[in-house]
């Protein structure tokens, strides 16, 4: 499998959780061994729920064109590598 992020080998590997809610609890993921990504199952799921709950405007344009004051600037959304 390669690696979301930089197409990297990933590996399984054993994982500890230190915060689990029952204590310490280990647990198999897959990691990148270029650039260290941990993809797991959990993980995935709260990454999908994150996604469904991004609403997109429908016009396609800034909604703020409507509005009467202005400040003469665009806004704008640095997506992560």
């Amino acid at each position: 499998m390669n690696c979301s992020r930089c197409q990297g080998l990933m590996v399984e590997d054993q994982l500890l959780d230190l915060e689990g809610g029952y204590g310490e609890m280990w647990t198999t993921s897959l990691r990148c061994l270029n650039c260290g990504h941990v993809h797991d199952s959990v993980i995935e799921q709260n990454r999908l729920l994150q996604q469904a709950k991004v609403s997109v405007l429908s016009t396609g344009g800034p909604d703020y064109q409507e509005d009467e004051g202005s400040l003469e600037a665009e806004s704008f959304i640095r997506l992560a590598a």
